[in-house]
């Protein structure tokens, strides 16, 4: 489901985002910036990105946020409940952004995912993604960062 404009339940899509992204302390570095993220903050994400989140009854298990650019769409703060995962909400939310995408007249999607993730990175292969460039994030001598593109017209 598209997040409305007066959703009211940022404090349970912080909680997801958090526990899903917990998994990655002590493996990823520097640190996700998801660490960074407060209520007043995916609000404000909100007013300048589409996001979408998933529903298991009246429990938000996926969430993720897309943002429209000149030429693509940016998707990121993908998040799936532990408990959930490997049950095609991952999928089903990346689909929502290429429906959006697809919407708005855009050929391709990007997204970004950390050089120690790779089982995200053969997941994001198999929804035929596929790297374009990897980066470092500021203060870094080494890449920390893959950047990967899907062509979806």
């Amino acid at each position: 489901m598209q997040i409305p404009a007066d959703f009211g339940r940022w404090g349970d899509v912080l909680a997801l985002i958090m526990h899903a992204f917990a998994l990655m302390d002590g493996i990823i570095d520097p640190p996700s910036s998801a660490h960074l993220l407060t209520v007043e903050a995916l609000r404000a994400k909100a007013l300048r990105e589409t996001g979408f989140v998933a529903l298991d009854g009246d429990r938000i298990v996926g969430c993720v946020f897309a943002l429209e650019r000149v030429e693509d769409l940016y998707v990121g703060k993908l998040a799936v409940a532990p408990d959930r995962q490997g049950q095609g909400i991952g999928r089903r939310l990346m689909q929502a952004a290429e429906d959006l995408a697809r919407s708005r007249g855009k050929a391709d999607i990007e997204l970004e995912t950390r050089i120690e993730l790779t089982a995200n990175h053969a997941t994001f292969a198999r929804l035929g993604f596929h790297e374009t460039e990897r980066t470092a994030h500021q203060g870094y001598d080494r890449p920390t960062s893959i950047t990967m593109r899907k062509t979806i017209s």
